[in-house]
């Protein structure tokens, strides 16, 4: 469309400087309706183009490319056939062709051009060249084929740097389905491992309850208040580890609750810092939770492992104090967590949300907010990582609410 603007606009100047400042007459009736025709037909594409979402059909492109070889063909008739130097343009319809149509309607354009020049030699309406050019038609007809050069290269090397850059976009866009495909995978088997483990946990973790529960009714520990108690905190930590593997389970589907557990977001949140403050050494942490009017979601415990995971790196980069803030802009959840730590190097900030890649130097290192930034993708929302000017680091994270509660979406959708 854009090329066609192009050729109706030089269109228009070299016919009007053919025939007011050389004095060539010309038909301009006939010549300006063939341009109006083409004007018709770019604003029937732009229409095309903004009202209808599917891609353009090979069928729909080869009739564009018919109307603008036929519109040519009927200038050139008008003003020499074949002697006009202007013929050569019909290379550049078919280079157009080769680029964007399908083999088979290439070659019929290039039959069809090859008919349209072959008639014009003998089909055409002759130009009337003025006295004082009459003499001088090869050095006019050389003129004619250098502009027509000019424009024909111009109008080439337009289109084909459109083209090389929708390929480097596509190219671009390709090796991110990769990455991310590689990602998943690296998911998949972490879900796998974890699964596998979280079996072969549930077996010994659950004989050392038994235990735990004969020793606290045996005399000789009940002798002891201080064995007793802890036994009791032993007791407290097999559970969670207990709880946790019951969350990795239910994570990867091995288990699924009789029901989702419903909640609200303020909840949610809450319920989360709770449990994390609750296992953690005491640490100062600012909690905000300014997220109103309030919102009923699922309460997924993938969700919630992997935004303790974005606490424990900040509480691991800022042992003394953090911040955590949660808010709503528009639909989204947002939730920021600030730390008072050394903040990122720039070269983990140019690849978050990448594996292995940290600062911790331990084997197996990275892979919090990799995967925080998987599951972020995964419910639709974002994870964007920055250094504060006042020290520390600041992650933030954005879930559109409509992810967090699908059952209630799909039931507004449907009223």
């Amino acid at each position: 469309m854009q090329l066609r603007w192009l050729a109706v606009g030089g269109q228009v100047v070299t016919i009007l400087f053919v025939d007011r400042i050389l004095g060539i007459a010309l038909p301009l009736g006939e010549m300006m309706l063939v341009l109006l025709l083409l004007v018709v037909l770019n604003l029937a594409s732009l229409v095309r183009h903004h009202r209808v979402a599917a891609d353009v059909r090979n069928g729909e492109l080869f009739g564009a490319l018919l109307f603008d070889l036929g519109a040519l063909t009927t200038q050139l008739y008008l003003s020499g056939g074949a002697s006009n130097p202007f013929i050569f343009l019909y290379l550049l319809q078919i280079g157009l062709a080769a680029v964007l149509l399908e083999w088979w309607s290439t070659w019929v354009l290039v039959a069809l051009a090859g008919l349209g020049f072959v008639l014009l030699m003998g089909a055409h309406q002759p130009l009337a060249l003025p006295v004082q050019l009459d003499d001088g038609v090869p050095r006019l007809y050389l003129q004619g084929v250098f502009v027509c050069f000019l424009i024909a290269a111009g109008l080439l090397v337009l289109f084909l740097q459109r083209i090389s850059r929708n390929l480097r976009i596509r190219d671009e866009k390709l090796a991110d389905l990769r990455q991310r495909a590689v990602e998943e995978d690296h998911i998949v088997r972490m879900g796998l491992l974890a699964s596998g483990a979280a079996h072969e946990l549930g077996t010994p973790l659950s004989t050392l309850s038994v235990i735990l529960n004969d020793w606290r009714r045996m005399p000789v520990f009940k002798a002891e208040p201080e064995l007793i108690a802890e036994i009791g905190e032993m007791q407290a930590q097999l559970d969670r580890c207990k709880t946790i593997v019951s969350g990795i389970l239910m994570s990867s589907g091995e288990t699924r609750a009789e029901n989702p557990g419903w909640t609200t977001v303020r909840d949610f949140v809450d319920e989360l810092i709770e449990q994390w403050r609750t296992h953690r050494p005491p640490i100062r942490l600012d909690y905000e939770n300014a997220f109103a009017p309030d919102a009923e979601i699922v309460s997924d415990p993938a969700l919630k492992q992997v935004l303790g995971n974005l606490l424990d790196n900040a509480q691991e980069a800022s042992p003394e104090a953090m911040a955590v803030r949660v808010e709503r802009r528009g639909q989204d959840l947002v939730i920021i967590v600030a730390d008072e730590g050394p903040g990122f190097p720039p070269e983990i900030l140019a690849g978050i949300g990448k594996p292995y890649r940290s600062t911790k130097g331990r084997p197996g290192g990275g892979l919090g907010l990799f995967l925080v930034s998987n599951v972020m993708r995964k419910f639709g929302g974002t994870l964007d990582a920055r250094n504060r000017s006042q020290g520390g680091a600041c992650v933030t994270v954005t879930l559109p609410l409509a992810a967090l509660s699908p059952v209630q979406v799909s039931e507004e959708d449907a009223r």
